[in-house]
């Protein structure tokens, strides 16, 4: 296969579409599941996780199909998947879906190879960020430090105590150590 796929790097929110022509007996092996690594190799990948990829067989979707999976499954919206929806129906046998993070957020170009064919390439939906006003000013940047509070009347009052009976206590030990 000739095509190349490009992955920026920090990529995030994509997922793309493989189909996998190998008998049902030799897909453990190629995926790696068994130790070994091959899948990398086909899919021209220099960095590759499995955690962030499925390998499936589309039977096992059932009524659901390959079109609900990714709608349901992925969170592709359906105005990506409809203009596909009679090539993803057609499909038959086993699938690969590869997230973005299959990737570990590395800059690379792949060049899938048999048994692997490229369908497509979808983003995940994601709502736009939206920076509303606050609905309370309290909630709002804060001063780094709040500002000092004067002591209270009895505060000083107290201080003012004390001092005096530190005095009182000295005079006094003046005295005894005099007599």
């Amino acid at each position: 296969m000739s095509d190349t796929i490009n992955i920026p790097e920090g990529e995030h929110g994509v997922v793309r579409l493989f189909t996998v022509d190998l008998p049902k007996a030799e897909i453990e092996a190629f995926t790696g599941r068994n130790g070994r690594w091959p899948l990398a190799e086909a899919m021209g990948a220099s960095h590759l996780d499995a955690d962030y990829i499925e390998v499936f067989d589309l039977g096992d979707l059932a009524e659901m199909g390959l079109a609900g999976y990714l709608e349901e499954g992925q969170g592709i919206p359906k105005a990506q998947i409809d203009p596909m929806r009679t090539e993803l129906s057609a499909l038959s046998g086993t699938v690969l879906v590869a997230t973005s993070r299959a990737f570990a957020q590395s800059a690379q170009t792949l060049t899938p190879k048999t048994p692997l064919r490229f369908i497509a390439t979808f983003t995940e939906e994601r709502d736009p960020v939206a920076f509303e006003p606050l609905p309370n000013a309290s909630a709002g940047p804060q001063d780094a430090k709040p500002p000092r509070k004067k002591p209270s009347d009895a505060a000083m009052s107290g201080r003012v105590a004390t001092v005096a009976l530190l005095v009182l206590a000295a005079l006094v030990t003046v005295m005894v150590w005099i007599a």
